[in-house]
């Protein structure tokens, strides 16, 4: 036998280049008993030095100058003739160990080592080299003994550290390990060393009772160990015993203990009886099925979390909010439910993109959870709602509080990347008992209420009433109307004309969906389309529309009236949930109606939806010859970008823009930019919603090509429509008057007979001259004709002079503004003037030729500044006919 005091006496070299680590090792050996230690530097002298001592190890560095030690090796396989080189490699290069293990190594060890590990490896290998020596003096059959049980352990370490997972080999003798592998020890951080010395029950492998089982399994392990409890006759005639229950090689899930603390890894073990040499091992492979236990934990968290906000969703808020109720039933307790939404959350979310409208959404949630301080009872229903519960012991004022806070913490702007937003909250409130006694109830009342705390303006909340429940029903029922009118033929169509500016024909029409409702007589689109729009009804509605209009279209040009465009408005349901060229493809077809007679109306939000399926589309029906236009254009996504990659033939300017584009120098600014920019881009632009001829004419002199609105035609059933056109195609084309070289002076004076007395004197200078009685009137006027210079009164009331006049120099830059007062405020006028706002400055009471002779100076100061007046344009005094016209427009 091999004893401690022989294994201590055993004759080391230690070979490395490096000092520290020559002397590192020295260290070690020398004061843990090894007597017989020696080093060097130099890789050179180890032939030599073990021809002479013959040395039981040598630990070998691999990376070495002058000699590495793969020729170490190589140069010592002489001088062992049974080619057993007492090496063990020690190298900070772990890819090299196979090489070195083929190369005549009987062991590897990684820089930076274990140092509990090394002296493991060391003894191990010394015990194994005394063997070997013993073999060579008492006889053949020892050195056979040694070389078999040394062969067997090299190739079995040698499977086990190829795997990842833990491998453990427990003796059967004693129950305790007697080695692992190279992945037992990454996964649970301990040395080989110090997993050797751990008891398998302490380490987590399994109850003691569990790891005898395993064995009691197995017949000739239960004969050998029968110290176990088992009987041996009962398990061969297959008597059944509690601890046959767990066979060698089912697979339990455990966790095994991590060094230093740190908790434990969960595993998953299979066990495996093995005979090696001559002794029995049980063998547990580990596998960490820790990313696994996470991806479940992380599906179970996603399948009740909201991912963006980390909320609770719609699912678990209601189980969160059931809690609540069946508790407060026992309590006695009240729970109120507060629905929010985002006010004009829409709008920031088209204007600044998705990315950052998602990046609101989380920091809302942030400020929702501080506020409420629950998480659990707070919840994300979808999109901008969020919804909260609270439970109450008093009145209902907990649910106004809480209301009150949520809108506070709105007050700070939200800092999205650099970009400031400012948001506001529509909260509803119902609750438990009084309006509901089920979560879906509540919720659903709670959102009749916030749908009524936005209507109301915004920024407040509404508590839920009988009224709001009725309005519930009645939109029920709405809804289900609407389900059958498609299949009852309650749709129609209505058509609005579209006026083509410059010759003053029809060019078109818009389709309307209009709903004659049984009982309820004609239903406007703004009543129903949202609710088709929630319900996917649109998809179907909309391919009836695209049918009836071809179909209409067919039917006038029978009746004679051709070559009248029909626009369909297309939403963003049909390009993803419908085929909607199929259907267009098949109504041209079904009608015989040429593709250039329908045009698409789609707006921005539909046109983003699916960017790249859409342009593909539309494409397609472009070249069919369908014209696509862009509705409700400056109001969603507004981007060049997508002017550039869509197949666009028109915008329509929204109504937004049009309804003050006459008083407005903010939307009159926007309405041009977008005439601009679509000539720019050779499309053409018509303006929705004109109302009166003031705005008509202001959109003609700025080169929009159509308008659409009440001041020309309301929206008409077909019949009428088929009238109106053939009655405007029997009149003469009306071309744009070019009136630019005509002087024309614009008065406004609230004072009817100053208004008069001036109207008087500036006719005999033979020029234009229109009075207003107001600003309102004056920009009209403005719109209507071309002005060059505007005398205004200072005081009126609504406007002063010199505000009007500021607006006047942002819509109309050129004309020359003057003010005529009895009062003078010399500081605003002076400001006006600094600002460029004035031209100059007279005061009432006037000398009639001196101000006929400086509004003479102001109108020539215009010719040089603008070009040369042509007085062949002007009105002369024996013209009655201008008289009679410019008078009637003067003083009307």
């Amino acid at each position: 036998m091999i004893s401690l005091s022989d294994i201590r006496r055993a004759r080391i070299l230690v070979v490395d280049d490096e000092p520290v680590n020559v002397q590192l090792l020295e260290y070690l050996l020398k004061t843990t008993g090894y007597e017989n230690v020696s080093a060097t530097y130099d890789p050179r002298q180890v032939v030599s030095l073990h021809l002479k001592h013959r040395f039981d190890l040598i630990i070998l560095d691999l990376h070495m100058p002058g000699m590495d030690g793969f020729d170490v090796m190589e140069a010592l396989k002489p001088l062992e003739s049974d080619s057993w080189l007492p090496v063990l490699v020690v190298t900070a290069e772990p890819d090299k160990k196979l090489a070195a293990l083929e190369a005549g190594a009987r062991d590897f060890i990684g820089k930076p080592f274990d140092t509990v590990e090394v002296m493991t490896r060391i003894r191990n290998l010394l015990e194994v080299r005394l063997l070997h020596r013993e073999s060579q003096d008492y006889g053949v059959g020892l050195e056979r003994q040694v070389r078999e049980r040394t062969a067997e352990l090299a190739r079995f370490r040698g499977a086990m550290d190829a795997t990842l997972d833990a491998i453990f080999l427990i003796d059967t003798a004693n129950m305790a390990i007697v080695d692992v592998s190279d992945g037992a020890c990454r996964m649970l951080g301990f040395s080989r060393d110090a997993l050797l010395r751990i008891d398998p029950v302490a380490l987590g492998l399994g109850t003691r009772e569990l790891l005898e089982r395993h064995l009691a399994a197995d017949a000739p392990a239960a004969k050998a160990f029968a110290s176990l409890g088992v009987a041996v006759e009962d398990a061969e005639a297959g008597e059944h015993h509690p601890q046959f229950d767990t066979l060698p090689g089912d697979i339990v899930e455990t966790e095994l203990l991590r060094a230093g603390g740190q908790g434990a890894v969960p595993v998953e073990i299979s066990w495996k009886l093995q005979d090696l040499g001559k002794s029995r091992m049980l063998i547990a492979v580990a596998r960490d099925i820790s990313e696994r236990l996470h991806a479940q934990q992380r599906l179970r968290h996603m399948s009740h979390y909201d991912a963006l906000t980390g909320l609770p969703n719609r699912t678990l808020f209601f189980e969160n909010l059931n809690d609540a109720i069946e508790l407060a039933r026992d309590k006695n307790w009240r729970v109120a439910v507060l629905c929010i939404t985002l006010d004009r959350f829409k709008i920031i979310n088209d204007s600044l993109g998705t990315e950052l409208g998602d990046e609101l959404l989380g920091q809302f949630s942030t400020r929702l959870v501080r506020v409420v301080r629950l998480r659990e009872s707070v919840g994300r229903l979808g999109g901008d709602e969020f919804a909260l519960f609270l439970t109450m012991t008093r009145d209902q004022q907990e649910a106004v509080n809480m209301a009150n806070e949520v809108r506070e913490a709105l007050r700070a702007s939200f800092d999205l990347h650099g970009q400031q937003a400012a948001l506001t909250a529509s909260i509803g409130i119902a609750m438990y008992p009084e309006d509901a006694l089920d979560p879906g109830t509540l919720v659903k009342y709670a959102d009749a209420a916030m749908v009524r705390a936005k209507e109301a303006g915004r920024d407040g909340y509404r508590f839920f009433t009988a009224g709001m429940n009725v309005q519930v029903l009645a939109r029920l029922d709405l809804e289900l109307a609407l389900r059958g009118a498609l299949e009852d033929s309650q749709f129609v169509l209505y058509y609005q004309p579209k006026l083509e500016l410059n010759t003053g024909r029809v060019s078109g029409v818009e389709a309307l969906l209009r709903w004659n409702r049984p009982g309820f007589g004609l239903v406007y689109p703004a009543e129903f389309v949202p609710i088709m729009e929630e319900t996917g009804l649109v998809v179907r509605v909309g391919d009836w529309i695209v049918d009836e209009a071809c179909r209409q279209i067919a039917a006038w040009n029978c009746e004679g009236v051709r070559d009248v465009r029909v626009a369909v408005n297309v939403s963003s349901r049909q390009f993803v949930e419908g085929d909607l060229e199929g259907v267009i493809r098949a109504a041209l077809d079904k009608h015989g109606v040429e593709p250039g007679m329908l045009e698409l109306e789609l707006t921005e939000s539909a046109l983003m939806s699916n960017a790249e399926h859409t342009i593909e589309v539309l494409g397609r029906l472009r070249e069919l010859g369908i014209r696509i236009a862009i509705d409700d254009f400056g109001t969603g996504y507004s981007s060049l970008a997508y002017l550039k990659r869509f197949p666009i033939d028109k915008l329509k300017i929204d109504i937004a823009f049009v309804r003050d584009i006459v008083t407005n120098p903010d939307d009159a600014a926007i309405a041009l930019a977008i005439i601009s920019m679509a000539h720019s881009l050779h499309m053409q632009v018509i303006a929705e919603g004109v109302e009166t001829r003031a705005q008509m004419a202001y959109l003609r002199r700025n080169r929009c090509d159509e308008i659409q609105g009440f001041h020309f035609s309301r929206a008409l059933p077909a019949a009428e429509v088929a009238r109106l056109v053939q009655e405007n195609r029997i009149q003469p084309d009306t071309p744009q008057a070019h009136d630019d070289k005509v002087q024309t002076l614009l008065i406004v004076d609230d004072d009817v007979n100053v208004l008069s007395s001036l109207h008087r004197l500036f006719r005999r200078d033979n020029y234009r001259v229109l009075t207003a009685s107001s600003p309102a009137e004056g920009f009209e006027l403005l719109a209507l004709y071309r002005v060059q210079v505007i005398l205004c009164d200072q005081r009126m009331p609504v406007m002063s002079g010199t505000e009007f006049l500021s607006k006047v120099k942002e819509m109309y830059p050129e004309t020359i503004r003057i003010i005529l007062s009895g009062h003078t405020g010399v500081d605003t006028v002076l400001d006006s003037i600094n600002r460029g706002a004035i031209y100059r400055f007279y005061t009432k009471p006037w000398h009639d030729l001196q101000l006929r002779e400086n509004i003479r100076l102001a109108f020539r100061h215009y010719w040089l500044t603008y070009g040369p007046y042509d007085d062949r344009k002007a009105p002369r005094e024996d013209d009655e006919g201008s008289h009679e016209e410019y008078g009637k427009s003067a003083l009307r």
